[in-house]
């Protein structure tokens, strides 16, 4: 299987980052993308740096590269993730702005009809967010916002971001068993 993650800037780096590492030792080819603030907000709120991001992905690509391999619908990907989504990415997603990579990559999927799965972590929600989630989800995004449920009695903090990245990964039909499911 092979998935794009796109990492931007919104608060919740942590889902990303978890993501990567979880995929990468599922043995999943994934292609990543980082927007500038997204580097910014990886770095303030984990401690990652690029060094690392290299670490856990097949290809790691600049956000200003245009002709990437994943900007091209000619690209075969099973599905792209944004995690976490900036309403300034989803924003731009939703009205097919395409100035970076990041935005173009989740275009293509949009065009090819791919899995396209959008992390929002962003509150409160005013009209215009709420607005442009509705237009992507009836293109056919999933719009999965970034809060995890509690019936699994989480212990910690870790506990809570997987089983957020595991219904991440319940979207694009990957199963991790890193949470424990409502019974």
């Amino acid at each position: 299987m092979r998935v794009t993650i796109g990492i931007t800037g919104a608060s919740g780096a942590v889902y990303g980052w978890r993501m990567l590492q979880l995929l990468y030792k599922a043995g999943i080819e994934v292609h990543c993308v980082v927007t500038n603030s997204g580097w910014d907000v990886l770095k303030h709120e984990c401690g990652v740096s690029t060094e690392d991001i290299h670490k856990v992905c097949y290809r790691l690509y600049d956000n200003n590269n245009l002709a990437a391999a994943i900007a091209s619908g000619s690209f075969k990907t099973d599905a792209m993730v944004i995690v976490p989504c900036s309403m300034h990415s989803l924003g731009a997603i939703a009205n097919g702005i395409s100035h970076n990579l990041l935005l173009r990559a989740a275009d293509v999927m949009l065009k090819e009809g791919r899995k396209l799965v959008i992390v929002p972590r962003e509150t409160p929600l005013n009209s215009i967010h709420l607005s442009n989630m509705l237009k992507l989800a009836q293109s056919g995004v999933k719009i999965v916002p970034a809060s995890p449920g509690f019936y699994h009695q989480p212990k910690d903090l870790a506990e809570l971001v997987d089983m957020m990245v595991g219904r991440i990964c319940d979207q694009i039909e990957i199963e991790l068993n890193i949470f424990r499911r409502w019974q």
